[in-house]
C-alpha cells in the first residue's frame, strides 16, 4: 500500500529511457533516498541499456574494490529509470 512507481513492470522499460519516477523512494530501512544524507549520490544502479537490455560492459559484474570498472546507473533526480550514465563501480 504505497505510491505507484510505474503502471506495470513493462512500463519501467518502455519508451525513451523507461518510466518517469514520481514520489519518494525508500531504502529497505525506511530512509528516503532522495533526501537522506546517507545517500549522497542518489543513484539507481541497473547495468542496463536505455531500452532495458543488459549493458554487458557496464554492469559492475565481477567488480572488485581494487578495480576501476564502470557500471550504468541513473541519478534518481533525472526522472527516468534507465537514462543511465557510466559511473565508477566504487561509487557508494
Amino acid at each position: 500500500q504505497g505510491q505507484l512507481l510505474a503502471k506495470s513492470w513493462s512500463s519501467l522499460f518502455e519508451g525513451q529511457s523507461g518510466a518517469a519516477l514520481r514520489g519518494p523512494i525508500y531504502s529497505f530501512n525506511g530512509r528516503s533516498i532522495l533526501t537522506d544524507p546517507l545517500w549522497p549520490h542518489r543513484l539507481a544502479w541497473h547495468g542496463s541499456t536505455p531500452r532495458g537490455g543488459h549493458a554487458r560492459r557496464w554492469d559492475c559484474q565481477g567488480w572488485r574494490s581494487s578495480g576501476v570498472a564502470e557500471g550504468m546507473a541513473t541519478a534518481l533526480g533525472e526522472g527516468r529509470l534507465l537514462a543511465g550514465h557510466r559511473h565508477n563501480c566504487s561509487t557508494p
